[in-house]
């Protein structure tokens, strides 16, 4: 049986393998991808984001632990930082999430950032594919959690979570105008802390400039007693059956289908432009020309483009 029949058919060793040949550019992986991909979007996709030490982690897992109980199945990426010394991701899915991990019903991948910006790892889109075809009824991206680069989140999920704590107080102000306004649902975590009901009504009172017909709803929990949070999992399944009868739902990811045809689009130029300068030295010399003045780089990025078409 092939890799492909054996993510259809379910088998867990199949999507561990596909996901790692997506994030080492395997084209086998892609051809793959591409012949089961009108087997995708029937997953929820809720995207999970906030600051370090929000508690995403343990958000996630009282979360997936409500879905398992309704007897649904889930899909995690947990995205994490790099390490600069070994090259793989700095925490792991058993020590974020030991109880799932040996849980039949839930798949759970540690994905390291690799460099890229944004939050995700650029494997991400790919691996939520391949869960999607496993045939996983909801599907979690942690994001990395380093502040307003984690925009990219909103380009990948159908529903994004936005997790606060107590006592960020003025920070509050200074990251809306970032990751606040990406988000569908907000939690307020760790609420038996000191200034919990204040950091809740700061957000109420910047959701009032909320221009959508959607008002994000701001839920209080407390993660690790377990508390708020059936009332946390019903405003995501609200956003989505609100998506679902707006026709929005379409619309989203229509508009993040062109987003992710875009980058793919870039990569495949870049990559162009890297092979054909390998061989013909073509930007380095471009390069010098640009850097001693006798071109711009205006014109250069404008050679570079007829060179490769």
């Amino acid at each position: 049986m092939n890799l492909a029949e054996r993510l259809l058919k379910g088998e867990k060793r199949a999507v561990a393998r596909l996901i790692s040949m997506v994030e080492n550019h395997d084209s086998e992986a892609v051809e793959i991808l591409k012949k089961l991909y009108h087997k995708t979007g029937n997953a929820h996709v809720i995207g999970i984001t906030g600051p370090p030490g929000a508690g995403k982690s343990t958000l996630t897992d009282k979360l997936v632990k409500a879905l398992r109980k309704e007897g649904k199945t889930v899909g995690i990426i947990a995205v994490d930082p790099t390490s600069p010394f070994t090259g793989g991701s700095i925490l792991g899915d058993r020590v974020r999430m030991s109880e799932l991990s040996t849980d039949p019903g839930v798949f759970i991948r540690s994905m390291g950032t690799r460099g890229h910006l944004g939050g995700l790892s650029k494997a991400t889109q790919g691996a939520v594919k391949i869960l999607d075809i496993y045939g996983v009824d909801y599907i979690f991206i942690e994001t990395v959690g380093v502040g307003q680069s984690e925009v990219d989140i909103a380009k990948n999920a159908d529903t994004t979570l936005m997790v606060m704590v107590p006592g960020l107080g003025d920070d509050i102000q200074a990251i809306k105008a970032g990751i606040m306004e990406i988000g569908d649902v907000f939690a307020v975590n760790k609420a038996d802390r000191d200034g919990a009901k204040r950091t809740a009504t700061e957000i109420e009172m910047m959701l009032d400039f909320n221009q959508s017909d959607w008002r994000p709803p701001v839920q209080q929990v407390i993660a690790i007693n377990n508390k708020g949070i059936e009332e946390l999992l019903d405003h995501i399944k609200s956003h989505m059956n609100y998506l679902k009868e707006t026709g929005k739902l379409q619309r989203r990811r229509s508009e993040n289908s062109k987003l992710e045809i875009i980058d793919l689009t870039q990569q495949k130029l870049i990559n162009m432009i890297l092979d054909k300068s390998k061989k013909e030295e073509m930007v380095n010399q471009l390069a010098e020309e640009v850097a001693s003045r006798k071109m711009d780089p205006y014109s250069a990025a404008e050679s570079i483009l007829k060179n490769i078409k």
